[in-house]
């Protein structure tokens, strides 16, 4: 069993950075790939970036190329997504989530709101 608790989230202009953190109980959480989703009103849950258990493989999907950064630090049981250059398409309710699989996964934090004005 994982928790997950995500923070960071807020309101930010366009082209403006936030840092998410997701912070996992549970001592498997270094075996888990960790994954950030994001949906936003009216629309499909999406994966935004995923990292495996070492942090040695990334995929992002095309529309945070560039701009997003997922990391992790095992030791502190904590998953991050750095976000850059943010516009008002970002605006969604982001979430942390453990073992993805496709728009799944085994475990999900609560979500925190990011919110992008033009």
């Amino acid at each position: 069993q994982v928790q997950l608790v995500e923070s960071g989230g807020g309101l930010v202009q366009a082209g403006g950075s936030l840092r998410l953190s997701c912070a996992a109980s549970g001592r498997t959480f270094s075996t888990y790939t960790m994954g950030w989703f994001r949906q936003a009103p009216g629309k499909e849950r999406e994966s935004v970036a995923r990292i495996t258990w070492n942090g040695g493989v990334t995929r992002y999907a095309d529309s945070v190329k560039g701009r997003f950064t997922i990391s992790r630090d095992n030791a502190k049981n904590t998953v991050y997504l750095q976000m850059n250059s943010l516009e008002p398409e970002d605006t969604a309710v982001y979430y942390c989530a453990a073992n993805p699989n496709g728009r799944d996964a085994d475990y999900w934090g609560q979500g925190t709101q990011v919110t992008v004005s033009s």
